[in-house]
């Protein structure tokens, strides 16, 4: 197992050099000036000792056999031939786990003199003021009061060993003062002693210097120089014992992770290892110790060292404190003390220059051991490079494998020896690797052989690390650049807001200048027609009045048609009636003698220009009869009214004020009912989503139901229903991004069983940049019979992820679109169906042939795009948007859809197929490559066998044909032929796939065949904004009806406030039932309305309809239908029975034989039920739509009906395994006796339990029947047929 450091270590060459070494030594290194070896001179004398907390620094020195980085014992290994270079020699393996101590009975050493001893490793630089003043910024935190630690394991191979007295001694110093604490501690109990050396000490001292002597310096220091100055800041010491261990001596600092040099910050650990038996290594043997004049003293020697020094503490102290007390001494000594750590640096790169050279390493790295945070200097040879004759030298890198901030720095010549270059590099707290080639800054590159040079960082992230940092990193980007682009849009949106309100305002100005204009020359010509009186008909006294005067206004009885009205009222306004009516009082009878005079007071309005005026025979709203002066009103002139100018003017501001507030009324109104409509929606899809993860939670479910990235999952599993059932084991594979991530699948996970029931489950993490779950299970850690869920897999979508799924690309080819060439059900759902998987994000085009009977009112931006040959003909293509929808329209110039129908021609079959042809072409043609074609019906079937012939390896290979069969009445060859080619086959119900399983154009294929229900389109079928359900109706005897738009609007706040309670469905819906009665002349009364809307032919079970007809009447209740049939036999037998009920039941039963679409809306809003009693279904949209409309389905169990309407007395668990509520009546037979059960409960629970009822109703408006669920199984389904 590697060793924690290095202290020597080489750069990565593409792989790791090793050079052994007998005496293996492992240390974390002390950041005191000299953790061992030469004493400093002005340690002693620095006069922080008092007036800081504490000088120097604390040692705590083990010796330890119990050392957690120790190695394994080992048989002895050969002492290499050579020294190792300073700064690249690797680790070594050792023999033994400990290494043994031996010297004589005086405690002077071996008998050949010398003693093994673990030196300290230089590792720092001295770091810039303003370095040191960022230490947060490299994630450095300097805490004075921390002990720093450094552990040396020392482990001779030899079978000598040292008593402890021989060692140490009995020896004990404990003596505290005022800055710190020094102690050695002896302990007889043990064989061997541990020296623990405790110490507090800056962050920024030089570590493990060389040796210059054999004495032990306990002196730390942070010194940091700036042009202005310098500043020092010390240390307590620490408490130095033995305890007891097995022989290592470990010297240990804790929280010296990093230490600040000139050069940058230098990583505090470090691991040496050496081969000597048994004697202290020299200079030339460990290059670690150096000594002047002589060879370092044994370890004895040192500890003998330190408890002198601890015994002449005092003396120091008092010495330090008076010759050191003025800042001027303060600074000389900082001054002196920076000046040798430099030299200290200098020495010990040159000396790392030396060995990497004369080994033939063309470069190094200072510090030894790289840790993230620091600042390195990195070091080249040119001479030894492909470089030597190049003049510049620069580096060119990046790190962690090249994906993490690339940089690019130029090298200088060195003060070393030789042709050294270098340069310094930051690295940031997130790198493990440093990854980087040598170039002269043009095309001469030393790349290590094309294998790049790399460093190894030390202590910070590893690559699972910084692969989630990256996408925590990735996910602050796109949050960013989300609120960037917020911003932007909001700030586009303000100012289109305000460049829209201008020009509102100017066109409101505008308005309000022409209606001025419009009303002065009104009132130009009232006042030439004015009079202050007209003889023995009225007159007005005073004669001279003025606006805000009470005025009388006689008027003559007798003078016309009211003579003999017994009362007299004055209907009065001014200006024209400007304001409308303004004045209504009753005359009262005046004692005037020469006539019949009645009189009034009023007071004349301010800014009246002019008084108009009728008089009535009683107040408003109850008047038989006027004098309205033959039709021209009475009129009088305010002889001292305002200037007329001001008026005007004044007019004109009242009326762009008044014009503003109706805007901006309106558009309040606009804005909150489109965010209503956005809420509302949003809020459905997320219910849905929530219950089609839940819909097979019998099978497997996770929790939390809703995954999110970066948490972490259980994932739940019954195996009782599924193939599994009964092994024994169940294994869970998985991964995620529809098994795209880039991790891979993960390992196979054994499922651990649940308490009590027969669950099992997984845990799983979910990581950052998930946007799926996909799993299958296995019987077996290595496969075995599988659960894959019928080929489709499993898969959770994952939210608030920083990835999002890619989008497909969806080609649907059809016959049928709605609402531009709609003929049935087909054409609603190729619409709705493209809608739904579009707003889940995806691209959808249609291919839709150019009928000449197209609606193109429903086609926005029609133009024509381009035109190609093909089939003997030249082939037109038009675009236009249907519904937010991208249609492309073809139109062959060969006349086969300039026919003015979409179906009944005798060459349907001709049209269709060259139409199929025709799409693949236009693919083809125009480059594109969609990931799957969707085709319908027997009309586009020939898609999927042209495609498989002639298209598939001739540039469309990266299609999928995915066929939906929607009828099988029609083209049973073509769609047998379609079931053949197509790569996944779907009908539109789970209960009409399994209806026709046994088909033998379908059984066949049952392993590709899967039943996807339809649903409905939540923005055309929408009661709050239903644009079919008008403000006012007209009676058939054309007068306007009562029903207001409040009225109108009462289902749709039904709908809206759904969530509050019944009563404002049952408002909306009485509404409704109202202005459909209306329209129809139905008598407005409390009745169960059945309404019946659907083409008229057998399938649809018309002898079951008419017989509802007559139930339903023998009930008392109300009937609508509205349809056609496309047999005349049967339209006229539905004229007939029409002109009978409309004679003899005229204000219960309305049919309507034709296609009505508005009509529909009010029917689905106002009828109490919608009956569907079809003898076959494959979906249905009637009765989804009925529900929307909080309508009760009254449905034969076939098909679709079977699987969406659930009857209340008896389907009650069958809904709850759809996360759903009863919502309907349903029945079994095709006979009379099936209907009249399922319509008598439903007529009597109207009439029996109406709070029941109008619950139900408001169960059945909240239940979602939208395309969001159908969508989601359609997009499963398209990946399953890539896959």
């Amino acid at each position: 197992m590697e060793a924690a450091l290095h202290v020597q270590r080489p750069v990565c060459y593409g792989a790791r050099n090793s050079y052994e070494r007998r005496t293996r030594s492992e240390a974390r290194p002390s950041i005191g000036l000299f953790s061992i070896g030469r004493a400093n001179s002005y340690s002693s004398l620095s006069p922080w000792r008092t007036d800081c907390v504490a000088i120097g620094v604390s040692h705590h020195i083990i010796a330890s056999a119990g050392s957690s980085r120790r190695r394994p014992r080992k048989g002895p290994i050969p002492k290499s031939n050579g020294p190792a270079p300073k700064g690249f020699t690797s680790k070594s393996r050792v023999g033994t786990s400990t290494q043994k101590i031996e010297k004589s009975g005086s405690g002077s050493g071996d008998e050949d003199g010398s003693s093994t001893v673990m030196p300290g490793t230089y590792t720092g630089t001295r770091k810039k003021p303003t370095e040191a003043a960022s230490d947060k910024d490299h994630d450095v935190e300097y805490d004075p009061g921390k002990e720093l630690e450094i552990r040396v394991e020392i482990e001779n191979e030899t079978d000598r060993t040292a008593s402890t007295s021989q060692l140490l001694g009995a020896v004990r110093s404990d003596e505290t003062e005022k800055n710190g604490r020094f102690s050695i501690t002896d302990d007889d109990a043990t064989e061997t002693q541990t020296l623990e050396i405790s110490a507090e000490s800056e962050e920024n001292e030089v570590d493990g210097s060389p040796f210059r002597s054999k004495h032990l310096d306990v002196v730390g220091s942070d010194i940091e120089n700036e042009a202005e100055g310098s500043r020092l800041i010390s240390q307590p010491f620490g408490v130095v014992k033995s305890d007891e261990t097995e022989g290592n001596v470990i010297i240990s600092e804790t929280d010296a992770d990093i230490i600040k040099t000139s050069s940058g910050e230098i990583s505090a650990e470090r691991k040496i290892e050496d081969e000597v038996g048994g004697t202290l290594p020299t200079r030339k043997s460990l290059d670690m110790v150096r000594s002047d004049s002589e060879e370092s003293g044994t370890i004895v020697e040192i500890v003998e060292h330190i408890t002198k020094t601890e015994l002449t503490k005092p003396e120091l102290l008092n010495h330090s404190e008076t010759s050191l007390h003025n800042e001027a001494d303060m600074e000389e000594y900082s001054v002196k003390k920076l000046e040798l750590d430099v030299d200290m640096r200098r020495q010990v790169v040159e000396d790392l220059a030396e060995e990497n050279f004369s080994r033939g390493n063309k470069m190094f790295v200072y510090p030894l051991v790289v840790n993230p945070g620091e600042d390195i200097e990195l070091f080249l040879n040119r001479s030894l490079s492909t470089l030597k004759d190049e003049p510049d030298v620069l580096i060119m890198g990046a790190f962690n494998d090249w994906r993490w901030k690339h940089f690019r720095v130029k090298l200088n010549k060195s003060h070393l020896n030789g042709d050294w270059w270098s340069c310094q590099l930051y690295v940031p707290k997130e790198a493990y690797k440093i990854d980087f080639v040598f170039f002269n800054g043009g095309d001469v590159y030393d790349n290590n052989d094309n294998k790049d040079f790399f460093i190894h960082v030390e202590g910070g992230m590893d690559v699972l690390a910084f692969e989630d940092f990256l996408l925590e990193e990735k996910r602050r980007e796109l949050e960013r650049l989300a609120a960037e682009q917020a911003e932007r849009e909001r700030q586009a949106e303000a100012e289109r807001l305000k460049e829209a309100e201008r020009a509102a305002r100017e066109a409101d100005k505008a308005q309000a200048r022409m209606e001025v204009e419009k009303t002065r020359e009104a009132i130009h010509q009232l006042m030439k027609k004015a009079v202050k009186s007209t003889d023995n008909v009225w007159c007005i006294e005073p004669n001279e009045f003025k606006g805000g005067d009470l005025v009388r206004l006689y008027y003559n009885r007798q003078s016309g048609p009211l003579a003999h009205a017994n009362e007299l009222w004055i209907h009065g306004g001014h200006n024209g009636w400007n304001e409308g009516l303004s004045i209504t009082a009753r005359l009262a009878h005046s004692e005037r003698k020469e006539a019949d005079w009645w009189y009034v007071d009023v007071v004349v309005p301010d800014r009246a220009l002019i008084l108009d005026w009728v008089f009535a025979d009683g107040p408003p709203k109850n008047a038989q009869m006027y004098d309205n002066n033959n039709f021209q009103d009475f009129h009088a002139i305010v002889p001292k009214c305002m200037p007329e100018e001001l008026y005007w003017f004044e007019e004109e501001d009242r009326i762009y004020r008044k014009l503003q507030e109706e805007r901006r009324l309106k558009e309040e109104a606009i804005r909150a009912k489109a965010e209503r409509t956005a809420r509302m929606k949003s809020e459905t899809k997320a219910r849905t989503i929530k219950k089609f993860l839940l819909s097979q939670k019998h099978t497997v479910y996770t929790e939390p139901v809703d995954v999110q990235a970066g948490s972490t999952v259980t994932v739940f599993y019954n195996p009782s229903n599924t193939v599994l059932n009964g092994k024994p084991e169940v294994w869970f594979r998985g991964s995620f991004n529809r098994w795209t991530h880039h991790a891979g699948p993960l390992p196979p996970q054994k499922m651990l069983p649940v308490d009590n029931c027969s669950l099992v489950k997984a845990t799983v993490k979910v990581p950052l940049d998930a946007y799926m779950m996909d799993f299958v299970f296995s019987e077996r850690e290595d496969g075995g019979i599988f659960d894959n869920k019928n080929e489709m897999d499993y898969h959770i979508p994952v939210f608030g992820g920083i990835a999002k799924e890619p989008p497909m690309h969806i080609v649907h080819v059809a016959v049928e679109m709605a609402p531009i060439a709609k003929v049935g059900g087909l054409g609603d759902i190729v619409t709705s169906l493209s809608r739904a998987v579009q707003d889940l994000g995806h691209n959808v085009d249609i291919i839709f042939p150019k009928y000449d009977c197209l609606n193109f009112s429903n086609v926005k931006d029609f133009q024509f795009s381009r035109s190609y040959h093909w089939g003997g003909t030249e082939i037109k293509v038009w675009f236009g948007e249907v519904e937010g929808l991208s249609v492309y329209f073809l139109e062959p110039q060969n006349g086969l859809f300039w026919t003015g129908c979409v179906y009944g021609c005798k060459n349907d079959a001709e049209r269709f197929g060259f139409f199929s042809h025709a799409a693949l072409e236009f693919l083809l043609q125009s480059g594109w490559n969609p990931d799957i074609l969707h085709c319908h019906d027997w009309s586009s079937a020939p898609v999927a066998w042209l495609f498989k012939d002639h298209y598939m390896h001739y540039g469309l290979s990266k299609s999928r044909v995915v066929f939906t069969i929607h009828n099988l009445e029609f083209g049973g060859h073509y769609i047998g032929k379609a079931m053949t080619y197509s790569d996944k086959a779907t009908t539109v119900s789970h209960t009409y796939s399994k209806e026709v399983s046994g088909n033998p154009l379908i059984a066949p294929h049952l392993h590709k065949f899967h039943g996807i229900l339809n649903g409905i389109d939540h923005d055309i079928w929408d009661p709050y904004n239903d644009k079919f359900i008008p403000a006012r109706m007209k009676k058939q005897g054309g007068h306007r009806s009562a029903l207001s738009r409040a009225q109108r609007n009462k289902l749709g706040v039904a709908y809206r406030l759904i969530g509050k309670g019944i009563e404002n469905v049952v408002e909306g819906k009485r509404a409704a039932k109202e202005a459909l009665q209306e329209r129809l002349g139905l008598k407005r009364a409390e009745f169960p309305l059945v309404g019946i809307i659907t083409r008229l032919t057998l399938q649809k079970g018309i002898h079951l309809i008419k017989h509802a007809i007559g139930r339903t009447l023998e009930r008392n209740g109300q009937v609508v239908l509205l349809g056609s049939a496309p047999d005349p036999r049967i339209q006229n037998d539905f004229v007939n029975l029409a002109n009978h009920l409309h004679s003899t039941h005229g204000d219960r039963a309305r049919l309507c034989l034709t296609y009505d679409e508005p009509l529909s809306h009010l029917i689905y809003a106002g009828a109490d039920f919608i009956l569907v009693p079809s003898i076959f279904e494959p979906c249905g949209l009637t009765q989804l739509t009925a529900m929307r409309y909080g309508s009760i389905p009254i449905v034969r169990k076939t098909g679709g009906l079977y699987d969406t309407v659930f009857d209340v007395d008896h389907d009650r668990e069958r809904a709850q395994a759809q996360n759903l509520e009863p919502n309907g009546f349903c029945f079994d037979g095709a006979d009379n006796a099936g209907i009249d059960y399922a319509l008598n409960r439903a007529i009597s629970a109207w009439y029996d339990g109406r709070d029941w009822f109008n619950s139900l109703c408001k169960t059945v408006m909240e239940q979602d029947w939208s395309w969001n669920r159908p969508a989601l199984e359609y997009m499963e389904l398209y990946h399953a047929a890539r896959k």
